[in-house]
């Protein structure tokens, strides 16, 4: 035969519940801090992969690789990304935009593009 729950030990699982939500707060914070922070530096690969290749294109083209590279990076990718240009190498490393410092040097994204062999 069951008995009909107290009000008592109702209200102690409601409380319950409200001490377990409060503990998981942390969790869903640190959950949804890494997946903004795997999303930027997902976003800093590409932008890094367009503006390596937008330098080589320029290579091939005879014109400036550098210049060409940073007009491909939107504005405020320029300013976290550095422009390497060795021979007919393009290498783009950008940083993705982080709320924590310290991440952004670990998630930076490195793309090369080659222009190929030089003109004879």
């Amino acid at each position: 035969m069951r008995t009909a729950p107290t009000s008592r030990s109702v209200s102690a699982e409601g409380g319950q519940a409200s001490v377990e939500l409060v503990a998981m707060l942390p969790l869903a914070l640190i959950v949804g801090l890494a997946i903004m922070a795997v999303l930027a530096a997902r976003a800093a690969s590409g932008d890094a992969s367009a503006a390596a290749q937008a330098g080589a294109m320029a290579l091939i083209q005879d014109g400036d690789p550098h210049d060409a590279a940073e007009e491909a990076l939107s504005g405020d990718a320029r300013k976290r990304a550095t422009i390497a240009v060795r021979g007919r190498k393009v290498t783009v490393t950008v940083r993705p935009p982080a709320a924590l410092p310290f991440l952004g040097a670990a998630f930076a994204a490195t793309a090369s593009a080659h222009a190929g062999p030089g003109s004879p």
